[in-house]
């Protein structure tokens, strides 16, 4: 009776298998880590970016031509000829430019697919609605396994070919540009 219990509990076993998968919230020794495609991870953005140009240029000429006669006629004095003429050039130039930008948010992605080497290529993308104001934020890039935290999230600055855009519409934005009277007359002139 023994061996027909073990039997059946071992064809039990073998025949409606649990998948660890599924399990794994419940394990005590391992972590839900993303690892396949479809699984979601939470992508901490957090880039910071300065820049800064600065740009002086100065150029001068002159130019100076002359030209003076004089002379006499037996006992009459001609008059005196003088030409001149002169040109100065200067120019003076200096223009500079500076940026900073800082990004913190948090993105839900998921895994697009597994790299043969076991990396993860990740994208995801989030949009934002605020009093008319459309903000939309994509990302995209490759995760190494080991980057991933126990707590499902990857750093931005860990993840590679990253592409992080942000993209705004709304009156905010547009009012940012030049209508299109200034654009006409900054290409004239």
């Amino acid at each position: 009776m023994k061996k027909i219990i073990f039997y059946i509990s071992f064809l039990s076993i073998v025949l409606y298998g649990q998948d660890f998968r599924e399990n794994a919230t419940y394990s005590l020794f391992s972590d839900v880590k993303a690892s396949q495609v479809g699984d979601a991870i939470t992508i901490l953005v957090v880039e910071t970016s300065q820049a800064q140009n600065t740009a002086e240029t100065s150029h001068g000429r002159k130019n100076s031509v002359g030209f003076n006669a004089s002379g006499k006629a037996g006992d009459y004095k001609l008059s005196d000829i003088q030409f001149g003429a002169g040109s100065n050039n200067d120019f003076s130039g200096g223009g500079a430019t500076k940026a900073n930008g800082l990004i913190r948010t948090k993105i839900s992605a998921t895994i697009d697919s597994v790299l043969p080497n076991g990396n993860l290529l990740v994208k995801g993308s989030r949009k934002l609605s605020i009093n008319g104001e459309d903000q939309t934020i994509f990302i995209k890039g490759v995760v190494r396994r080991s980057d991933i935290m126990p707590d499902n999230s990857v750093l931005s600055y860990n993840i590679s070919e990253a592409e992080i855009i942000i993209d705004g519409n709304g009156f905010i934005n547009d009012s940012q540009k030049p209508s299109w009277i200034m654009r006409v007359l900054n290409w004239i002139f």
